[in-house]
């Protein structure tokens, strides 16, 4: 979608933009450190695919700056907005370096990352009114599912009872058949 980015003017992290996030999606920063992400991570040279959350579907949380992750991966997601893809680049120095991360990443590779930014998050408790605003969402979530759990047993309990009078009725039907009339003036 467009030419690579040297995001550290040394050619040490290039990205590339493959879908461009919509214009008023948030960004990390100091308030949103916390990201969650998709990617795929494969060598530069062999294209050699060494880890994914796109098996399993899973997303990977980490907080920006905090030196849990590569160096490459705290510049170029600084710089993405929630809904973006970004092929990232990084040369070793920015990645595992000359000890690599064995087996899978060899000394001094060069990787390259699809990296797709799902969300954005606070950290937690990192405000009293973000807290409270997250359990005020969870709480009315939780009334959501009761109320739809609520509905749903209502509903099967009338399905039931309709099944019940339907039951009825045809047993009834099937009395009045079996009796043959009986008591109607028929005499002996």
């Amino acid at each position: 979608m467009g030419d690579a980015i040297d995001l550290t003017g040394d050619g040490g992290v290039l990205k590339k933009i493959v879908r461009r996030a919509k214009s008023y999606a948030v960004e990390p920063s100091d308030d949103l450190p916390l990201v969650d992400v998709h990617y795929e991570g494969t060598l530069a040279d062999t294209g050699e695919v060494f880890d994914t959350t796109h098996e399993d579907n899973t997303i990977f949380s980490f907080e920006i700056g905090s030196g849990s992750v590569i160096r490459a991966w705290d510049v170029a997601l600084r710089t993405m907005k929630v809904g973006e893809v970004a092929k990232i680049t990084c040369k070793p120095e920015y990645a595992y370096g000359s000890a690599g991360s064995p087996p899978d990443i060899p000394a001094d590779a060069t990787l390259v990352f699809e990296v797709e930014l799902v969300a954005c998050r606070p950290r937690k408790g990192s405000s009293m009114s973000s807290v409270s605003e997250e359990r005020a969402r969870l709480d009315e979530l939780k009334k959501q599912r009761e109320m739809a759990a609520a509905v749903k047993e209502e509903e099967k309990k009338k399905r039931e009872e309709a099944k019940a009078a339907a039951a009825a009725r045809i047993q009834a039907k099937l009395d009045a058949k079996k009796g043959g009339g009986k008591g109607k003036g028929k005499s002996k």
